[in-house]
């Protein structure tokens, strides 16, 4: 190969990983704030005048929160997937 072709080859895969980069960088942070804002959502149901609930509830959701950042963990370690989602008090 010539020198020209192996310097485009270099720039094009740059140009690729940065770009794969900029849009995790992108989804990651849209996708944080709004898991943060969700769970901030959930935690409003605390408001003991305004519903009624055990702390047995309270530690279902709490363990299913717990198992999906667990499980979130994981999925960041490995390419293995696992797309259900399911939740019932």
């Amino acid at each position: 190969m010539s020198e020209q072709v192996l310097k485009m080859t270099r720039e094009k895969y740059k140009k690729s990983s940065t770009s794969k980069r900029q849009k995790f960088v992108e989804l990651a942070e849209r996708r944080t704030v709004n898991a943060i804002k969700a769970v901030r959502v959930i935690g409003k149901l605390g408001n003991r005048s305004a519903y009624e609930y055990d702390d047995e509830d309270v530690r279902k959701i709490v363990k299913v929160l717990t198992d999906e950042i667990e499980a979130l963990k994981l999925r960041m370690k490995s390419t293995k997937r696992s797309d259900g989602v399911d939740f019932k008090l």
